[in-house]
């Protein structure tokens, strides 16, 4: 899906890793929430409350998730899970667009 409808948008900025990672919330009618962001290539370690699933909108990195010691290679049109409670870091190679949905 290119283009999401009926939602509302928190103005401010999520701003992480000093401005390197940035994103917008997204609120849906039925309580749901996804963010929208970019990240410039570096290293990135997130701590996540909920289930997340990364879908790379554009971009290319690397993840390592919680519970493995192999780095898996994410592309453009590829995704992720993310365990609720859980830590996972990113290497991002190229300038990165995400969709972040999180599963309650």
């Amino acid at each position: 899906m290119s283009e999401f409808n009926n939602v509302s948008v928190i103005k401010k900025a999520n701003i992480y890793f000093d401005g390197k990672v940035s994103s917008r919330t997204l609120r849906f009618t039925d309580g749901s929430l996804k963010t929208l962001g970019f990240m410039l290539p570096g290293e990135y370690t997130f701590k996540t409350a909920d289930k997340e699933v990364m879908e790379i909108i554009d971009g290319d990195l690397d993840v390592l998730l919680p519970g493995t010691e192999q780095w898996q290679s994410i592309k453009t049109g590829e995704f992720f899970n993310v365990p609720a409670n859980a830590a996972f870091t990113v290497k991002i190679k190229t300038p990165t667009d995400y969709c972040c949905s999180f599963v309650k």
